[in-house]
């Protein structure tokens, strides 16, 4: 017997029904989309610069100075610096020297960008619970 002659074995799956799929709800990102964001998403991968951007983001009035940051990990300043740099070439955070010091502050238009992006699917994840 040939592919083109396989006999059709029903497997008890009903096919009258609806479509196995569900319909798209959003406008999927586009490849040029995906090139961008992929970055970003890919900087947050990492345990230590998620922890990193979390407490930037917790800091009162939304900034951390670096050796407010170097504390909570068990890693060495160079270590903690390398995580930052990825963070902030990612658009992720920003920053400034003031004297001896670097200042990091999230910024929150890319956060927005990022958290649309999963925003809708968990929206209507939620709305079928």
């Amino acid at each position: 017997m040939s592919k083109q002659e396989l006999p059709i074995i029903d497997a008890g799956v009903d096919v009258s029904g609806p479509a196995c799929c569900a319909p798209l709800v959003c406008e999927p990102l586009s490849d040029s989309e995906a090139v961008e964001l992929a970055p970003l998403f890919k900087a947050i991968a990492d345990p230590v610069r998620l922890r990193l951007l979390s407490l930037i983001a917790c800091h009162e009035g939304g900034e951390a100075c670096v050796c407010d940051l170097t504390g909570a990990f068990d890693l060495t300043p160079p270590t903690i610096s390398h995580h930052l740099k990825v963070l902030r070439q990612a658009g992720l955070i920003d920053s400034e020297r003031r004297g001896t010091w670097v200042y990091y502050w999230i910024n929150p238009g890319v956060l927005a960008r990022m958290s649309a992006l999963i925003g809708p699917a968990s929206a209507a994840l939620a709305g079928t619970a």
